[in-house]
């Protein structure tokens, strides 16, 4: 009962936000909404007050701003952003970013991002906003055992009309905020069949003025995204070989022994920290309940990726708008103006007799097919005045033909330079004359790209958030020790690694883990730039002028050579790119992987020397072998010194207790004796081993 009680708090709570969400930026969404309406559905520049004006009148569309919109999503579908991983503290750490990056590029493209990518984007351009989601799957449905994950991208339709963020969120990216609904309708039944309630039980005391959840039609449900934030105290414990590790308070009451056992294996308690833990709580909700709650996603952030065309805050309101909205005005009129043209050139352009009744009976037939079998002359009845005389047979008069008037030739030639103004001129490329300079075509693409580029930099402002979310995930996600996943090079190439693969440290003598998501501290960072293929391309053109700036240098021309053989594209071409990149790693020219450091070790080991090598190792071998020797026989003359002085010393002693027991004067004679031994005893061996 408590629970059923905390989730119709947090459903009012929710509900109440969502109001207040809509309600503000509910006309700005509706611009949006109509803007992505304009330049892509056949009909919507007519609608609303203009197309009722216009009403049994043609109404043409000479679609200007559909063309501009797609030069923008291909020229961004041509250059894409992608995410670089790199250490927080500075440290060169590139097998895990390596790791990270094959990592997240191999989600990528499992889960075809692109899709998600492009839809978002083109309606950001298009109306000003776009949304794509991250989300964590099973790797197989179908398999019971198999429980890990991995992180999706999928693409979120129409987002102006269905995500709204946190109001007092102002960051671009929105990691600030600290709730987000993502709306979607479901038809009436399916909604009652699949949740098993009944919008006429809704508590219909609660004031939806802006928004109706419930519909004739249709219901919406929200997926409602809530961040929660508390402190949690971490107690420390440090093992008998220093390790450390944390637990929680949870920790203890969930395991009654822990503390017992941590006590046996001479683990001690170290000190406690207080830290501030950050969770993304799930729910389903529709206008009446919480339909679903769906615990903590993997991840400490919300995992909605905005995009925005342009952005503002005015009067404490989010705005936005895309490529389109300030062009409609123009292409409005510029579909009035056509549509009257058409108009006038509808009518006759050849001047009309106008005639009695009586001149043309009984020729009315004639008349008519005039202009389809073109007589070579027409007839009229003779007509007489009154007292019966003959009148002229002629025409009473001439029908005149239309004019364009002057104010609407002259508004033509306005209203598409406005357009050019405000759209681009997107012949600018493509007026470029033969015969021109390298630079002046880069000058004219440049200043064409500057257009676009507001759209790019957001854009690369939305995967850079993709990627600290895709990290956060991953990071609770990828921690199985001993897990195989797939990874994806730059260069397409597929290849795997092992999570936690364990591995000793030459330097500490430690056991420690390659590829440990679960403790890295990454940066997320993000380039802006040609497509893989479009690189290449590039990259083997400024190699090929490189080479001829470099002709009387061989070595320098080989590595150039390589280089452009590696980047080649073509088809049946992969195993010759694969050759010329064993070539440059071979002289050191480009940084092997992990897969050629092995290779290269183990045709290290089978290699065998030609004659002149294994000369020379014989003739190392050899002298080493000398100098061994040689220091074996000097170890050998120092221990016989050594033997010697100990027998001389042996002799000391003994003839000293022999003193003992002899008289005074037999002792003088015995210490005159052992004086004479001493001088023996006193010999420089150095100086013996010279001279022998």
């Amino acid at each position: 009962m408590n629970k059923q009680n905390n989730l119709n708090d947090i459903h009012q709570k929710a509900l109440l936000n969502f109001d207040r969400i809509q309600s503000a930026v509910r006309s700005e969404r509706k611009q949006c909404l109509e803007d992505r309406r304009f330049y892509s559905i056949a009909g919507a520049m007519w609608e609303g007050k203009l197309g009722e004006q216009f009403a049994n009148k043609p109404k043409f569309e000479i679609n200007k701003i559909h063309l501009s919109v797609i030069k923008i999503i291909n020229e961004y579908r041509n250059n894409r952003i992608t995410v670089k991983f790199i250490p927080k503290d500075g440290v060169k750490n590139d097998k895990l970013s390596d790791a990270l990056n094959g990592l997240y590029r191999s989600d990528e493209a499992d889960s075809v991002a692109d899709e998600a990518y492009d839809n978002g984007f083109e309606e950001a351009v298009g109306g000003g906003m776009g949304a794509f989601r991250l989300t964590a799957q099973y790797e197989d449905d179908t398999d019971e055992e198999n429980e890990n994950q991995r992180i999706k991208f999928n693409p979120i339709f129409d987002a102006d009309s269905s995500v709204f963020f946190d109001l007092n969120a102002k960051r671009q990216d929105k990691a600030d905020a600290k709730f987000c609904f993502v709306i979607t309708s479901m038809e009436k039944q399916s909604y009652i069949d699949t949740y098993d309630d009944d919008p006429k039980t809704w508590n219909k005391e609660i004031t939806q003025d802006e928004f109706d959840w419930d519909t004739p039609d249709i219901v919406y449900i929200a997926e409602y995204y809530e961040i929660e934030e508390k402190f949690e105290t971490r107690i420390i414990y440090e093992s008998l070989d220093g390790e450390k590790t944390n637990y929680t308070k949870e920790d203890f009451e969930n395991d009654a022994s822990l503390k017992r056992k941590l006590k046996a294996m001479g683990s001690r308690k170290v000190r406690e920290k207080k830290i501030k833990v950050r969770r993304c709580h799930k729910y389903i909700m529709s206008g009446g309940k919480i339909l679903s709650d769906e615990g903590y996603i993997a991840g400490s952030n919300i995992p909605i990726i905005p995009i925005y065309g342009k952005r503002w805050f005015i009067d404490n309101i989010e705005r936005c708008m895309g490529h389109v909205r300030l062009c409609k005005d123009s292409q409005r009129l510029k579909n009035m103006q056509t549509s009257k043209l058409a108009e006038i050139s509808a009518l006759s352009t050849v001047e009309k007799p106008i005639l009695t009744p009586q001149q043309v009976a009984g020729l009315q037939t004639y008349w008519q097919d005039d202009n389809i079998e073109n007589y070579p002359y027409m007839l009229l009845n003779p007509m007489t005045d009154k007292e019966g005389n003959d009148i002229p047979a002629q025409p009473l008069g001439y029908t005149r033909v239309a004019n364009i008037p002057p104010s609407m030739a002259a508004l033509l030639s306005l209203t598409d330079n406005d357009m050019k103004e405000i759209l681009g001129n997107q012949q600018q490329n493509e007026d470029i004359v033969s015969n021109i300079s390298g630079k002046a075509v880069e000058l004219i693409q440049n200043k064409i790209d500057m257009q676009t580029y507001i759209y790019m930099s957001n854009m690369a402002k939305a995967i850079k958030r993709s990627g600290e979310v895709w990290l956060s995930m991953a990071k609770e996600l990828y921690v199985d020790q001993g897990r195989k996943m797939k990874i994806i090079g730059t260069q397409k190439e597929i290849d795997s690694i092992e999570i936690k693969k364990p591995f000793m440290n030459q330097e500490t003598g430690e056991i420690e883990y390659q590829n440990d998501l679960s403790s890295c501290n990454m940066g997320v960072m993000v380039s802006v730039g040609p497509s893989s293929d479009s690189r290449r391309a590039a990259t083997v053109n400024a190699l090929t002028q490189m080479m001829m700036l470099t002709q009387n240098d061989p070595e320098t021309q080989n590595v150039l050579t390589s280089m452009a053989m590696m980047n080649m594209e073509g088809e049946g071409i992969e195993e010759v790119r694969e050759y010329f990149r064993k070539r440059l790693v071979s002289i050191g020219a480009v940084k092997p992987n992990q897969e050629e450091l092995e290779q290269m070790k183990q045709n290290a080991e089978n290699q065998i020397p030609d004659a002149n090598t294994q000369y020379l190792q014989a003739a190392a071998m050899e002298a080493q072998a000398k100098a061994q020797k040689n220091q074996a026989d000097t170890l050998l003359n120092m221990a016989k010194v050594e033997e010697t002085q100990a027998e001389t010393e042996k002799t000391k002693a003994e003839t000293i207790e022999t003193i003992s027991d002899i008289s005074t004067k037999e002792r003088e004679q015995a210490v005159n004796a052992v004086q004479a031994l001493e001088t023996t005893a006193n010999f420089n061996p150095d100086n013996d081993l010279r001279r022998s």
